[in-house]
């Protein structure tokens, strides 16, 4: 148990969480999709306010395993400018982080089903460790550390979406401002430099018939210093009213999402993913994910 906490802090210390929703709750780390016609998903369906709730518990049954929970909101306010809202809360061990971020973008059509949107990411994010956690399972803490007190830090984000009919590709660097934040070296927690996380995403829609949709999607996060995560998903979506598919994260993991329409308003979407790595598999229940959009 004590060496798979010592991969926790080192796996994940320096690292935002992944998403088995990532096509769904992009706000999250690309201001310009708020306020995008057709929202979270990407490719353009209908203008209007979206509510999207989302809560991830990796590696459930192993302890100090990361939880996160975010809340997202976007609405167009006007012909081409678009407002967003997001609140993000994860826990990992013995660390806690929160951030809350205002989108604003803004459109520039290109051709009647094409568009081109640019966001900016404001905001502030905590960060807090409670350091003397780490005597309970026989971690060292570098002398010079102390407790952080958990003080909020401005952030700045930016990012671009390219949307049309049926595809979209977006690029995005949601945290420019560095955070320090605990890392595992030799046996030890010391500080280290927040690195910034690039991600670069897309999808295409396929309309297999006039009721069936395949809609796979992918995700890429470059992290300096750290191996490029790649995330795959093939979903098919039947009458728009229920999506699912298996999905793949690059030498981490594999699982399966769907998301159910239940009225026209309220999305409500599950996500299980089991890792490749032995020792967390034989511990861990898998990882759980829910999401739920709303739609007024």
């Amino acid at each position: 148990m004590c060496i798979g906490l010592l991969t926790l802090i080192s796996a994940r210390g320096q690292l935002d969480p992944n998403r088995a929703f990532y096509r769904y709750t992009m706000n999250l780390v690309n201001p310009a999709y708020a306020g995008a016609e057709g929202g979270v998903e990407g490719s353009a369906v209908r203008p209007g306010a979206e509510l999207g709730v989302n809560l991830r518990s990796q590696w459930a049954n192993v302890e100090g395993a990361p939880e996160s929970q975010s809340v997202l909101f976007a609405t167009p306010m006007g012909k081409n400018v678009g407002l967003g809202v997001s609140v993000i809360n994860d826990q990992t061990f013995i660390e806690n982080s929160t951030s809350i971020n205002l989108d604003v973008s803004y459109k520039v059509q290109l051709s009647e089903l094409t568009a081109l949107y640019f966001g900016i990411k404001a905001g502030m994010s905590s960060y807090d460790a409670n350091l003397s956690g780490l005597e309970t399972f026989g971690i060292g803490a570098d002398p010079s550390l102390r407790n952080i007190n958990g003080s909020f830090k401005p952030n700045i984000g930016s990012g671009a979406l390219l949307q049309g009919g049926r595809y979209f590709v977006s690029l995005s660097v949601p945290q420019l401002l560095s955070n320090d934040r605990l890392e595992q070296e030799d046996g030890r927690a010391t500080y280290a430099a927040g690195k910034p996380h690039v991600y670069l995403a897309g999808g295409y829609d396929f309309a297999l018939s006039s009721r069936v949709k395949f809609k796979p999607s992918t995700i890429f996060r470059y992290i300096a210093t750290v191996p490029l995560s790649v995330d795959v998903t093939a979903a098919f979506s039947f009458n728009d009213r229920l999506e699912l598919g298996p999905s793949y994260r690059f030498q981490e993991g594999f699982g399966g999402l769907f998301i159910f329409n239940a009225v026209n308003w309220l999305d409500i979407g599950y996500a299980y993913e089991a890792a490749f790595n032995n020792e967390i598999s034989t511990q861990s229940q898998g990882t759980h994910e829910v999401f739920m959009r709303l739609r007024p």
